[in-house]
Order: structure tokens, then sequence, then C-alpha cells
């Protein structure tokens, strides 16, 4: 991958009932080349995949809403490196993959790379044109890794 920004990566898993599934599809190579096709710049990311009760607990507390959602994205530096964490609820992810007829591995690769965009200081929340050009980042960083557009029929 010459040419991608450099990646320190930690990948966790918490322990829950069907994490297996999970880890199985997240292996750390696949992991690695999603988020670092996002970057912009280098980077230390932490992925954390959590049951419902820790995406629960993290949005409530930290973004005031409460109920489980699928990526968090806590970021703490954008230059010269970027450092973030992204916080992927498990059951959420999974469910909405098998509501939108898709498998796991293409909506986990496209909320990596949506949480990867977030730390670098995307934001579709701040403006119609903003989520447009996020969007827009999103589905041409997944065309590049073979996904289709996540937004396609929606």
């Amino acid at each position: 991958m010459k040419g991608l920004p450099a990646l320190t990566l930690s990948l966790q898993f918490a322990r829950f009932d069907g994490v297996q599934s999970h880890r199985d599809v997240l292996q750390r190579q696949r992991v690695t080349r999603w988020i670092r096709h996002a970057l912009q710049a280098p980077a230390e990311i932490t992925v954390r995949i959590v049951d419902a009760e820790e995406g629960l607990a993290l949005n409530r507390d930290y973004r005031h809403r409460d109920y489980a959602t699928n990526v968090l994205t806590f970021d703490y530096a954008i230059s010269p490196v970027v450092v973030a964490d992204l916080v992927l609820t498990a059951p959420v992810v999974e469910r909405e993959a098998r509501e939108l007829g898709i498998s796991l591995q293409a909506h986990y690769a496209h909320l990596i790379v949506h949480g990867t965009l977030h730390a670098q200081g995307w934001d579709h929340e701040t403006g119609e044109e903003d989520a447009e050009r996020m969007e827009a980042r999103e589905i041409e960083v997944l065309a590049g890794l073979g996904f289709d557009n996540p937004y396609a029929g929606r």
C-alpha cells in the first residue's frame, strides 16, 4: 500500500455473545486497509467493537443520546497525526446490515471509513453541503476498496 498514510492501529473486541463473527469480518489487515484508504495524514487509531450496553453508555454519556448508535468517533488530534478512537456497536451494525440487505463486511467498511473521515474533521451534521461532500468522499473511498455506494437506493 505504498503512498498511503502510515497507521498505527489498535483493534479491540469487547466480550459479548457472537463476538467471533465480528472478529472474522474485522481481520486486522482488512481494517487497516479500509482506514488507510480514508486517511489524508498519518494516524494512530483505536477501533473498538462493543456490545449494545457499552455502545448505549458511550452515546448517552458523550452525545447525550439515549440509544446505542452504530459508530462513535472520538477525535483527539488532526495534525500532524490523526489520533482517534472509533467505537462500533456490533449488534447495531449487524441489525443495520441485515435491514439494508448488505453484508456485514460492507457495512463495517462503510462505518469505519465514515468514522475515519470524522476523525479528520469531516462532518455531515453541519449542513447539507458538508453532508454531500462527506458522502461523496465515502463513496469514492469505498469504490476504491471495491464496495458499492452505501447510499444508493436510500
